[in-house]
């Protein structure tokens, strides 16, 4: 994997990098822009901090969330997009939308499945739900609490990708990015 810093998102999707389309491949059903990404993904991201908020109160018994934990978590935002990033396998480039909220790893290859749930959900396990079960059964550690629960929250735009692959790819299936958004297709028996 080589990872390169591309900067700011221009907004154009052509002008990210992409490979050719492939035979009869379908776009998901996605947010077609990064404005309705944006919307879609911050408000889930709300709601689901919210929930693991409301999760941290219950266990800690107390709404005094740790400052560091919050500041870590914002801290997260770059290696979030660097696990990301080691889950492909040739060059992938990160962009941010900071106006929108978005920080985003692309990369023009294929790949199945299961790799691209993987690489969905790695982040989000590493810097979301393992400080937060580590906080459930030890309640004292209200700064991996905090973290975890906000890093959870952060992963909304990711659990919409996990959510698209399992609900249109069909098994045997690939995928691919292509300007903005993601298509699967199946590949052809050799």
């Amino acid at each position: 994997m080589k990872l390169i810093y591309k900067g700011k998102y221009n907004g154009d999707p052509e002008s990210l990098p992409h490979g050719e389309h492939k035979p009869n491949a379908v776009k998901f059903r996605e947010p077609e822009n990064t404005k309705q990404l944006a919307l879609v993904a911050n408000l889930l991201a709300l709601g689901i901090t919210l929930v693991c908020l409301f999760g941290f109160y219950l266990r800690a018994r107390s709404w005094e969330i740790s400052l560091v934990g919050a500041l870590l978590s914002l801290l997260s935002l770059y290696p979030h997009e660097f696990l990301h990033a080691i889950c492909f396998k040739k060059e992938v480039f990160l962009y941010t939308k900071w106006s929108q909220g978005l920080l985003f790893v692309v990369g023009p290859e294929d790949m199945s499945k299961a790799r691209f749930i993987v690489m969905s959900l790695l982040p989000n396990l590493i810097f979301g739900f393992c400080p937060y079960l580590i906080f459930m059964l030890f309640p004292q550690c209200t700064g991996l609490g905090t973290f975890g629960a906000i890093a959870i929250g952060m992963g909304a735009g990711d659990y919409l990708n996990v959510f698209f692959a399992l609900t249109q790819m069909p098994k045997g299936a690939r995928t691919y990015l292509y300007g903005f958004h993601s298509y699967w297709y199946m590949p052809q028996n050799n």
